[in-house]
């Protein structure tokens, strides 16, 4: 027996059964919805209630994080849309064609975060647009979080549903 079938046979390499999926996805999501682009929830919130300097840390934050979002998508952004495409349909094809677990359950995790990506750049482009300060600032972020959290609830969701459709289909019972 080689070390390869030692680990597989010790670690469970099913991805919907495995705990450590299902806590990777909670973190995932929690940690999308806390950083607004790039920006810590707290901090919006602190910049509401405290007012002052906070709200010139939030300004500037924003500031700095979405030009650096903008100017990734305006220099990059076709080559990184073309190797999002590229992954994701690779990953759809072998998750959900030729019924590799492992790619099922990644892609649940990265066409989401894709749209959030997709999302960002928009709002980031918005708040530019608008020069965005002060109460439309923390609208802005506010309105972003809300969307990011819908798409993790529906994601969360079909994820769920699927892992468990995938868990049946594999006990003694599917």
């Amino acid at each position: 027996m080689n070390w390869h079938q030692t680990v597989f046979e010790l670690i469970d390499m099913r991805s919907f059964s495995n705990l450590w999926f299902w806590i990777a996805l909670a973190v995932f999501w929690s940690s999308a919805s806390h950083w607004v682009l790039g920006v810590p929830w707290d901090m919006v919130l602190r910049a509401k209630r405290v007012g002052e300097q906070a709200e010139i840390d939030l300004q500037d934050i924003v500031r700095v994080n979405t030009n650096r979002i903008l100017y990734i998508a305006q220099v990059s952004g076709l080559w990184l849309l073309a190797l999002a495409c590229f992954l994701l349909t690779g990953l759809a094809v072998m998750g959900f064609i030729y019924g590799l677990e492992f790619a099922q359950a990644v892609f649940l995790l990265m066409f989401p975060m894709s749209i959030v990506g997709f999302m960002s750049i928009f709002a980031a482009r918005r708040i530019q647009i608008e020069e965005a300060t002060g109460d439309l600032l923390r609208k802005r972020l506010g309105r972003h979080r809300f969307w990011t959290q819908c798409v993790g609830m529906i994601s969360i969701f079909v994820t769920s549903l699927w892992g468990m459709y995938q868990n049946f289909q594999i006990s003694p019972l599917g």
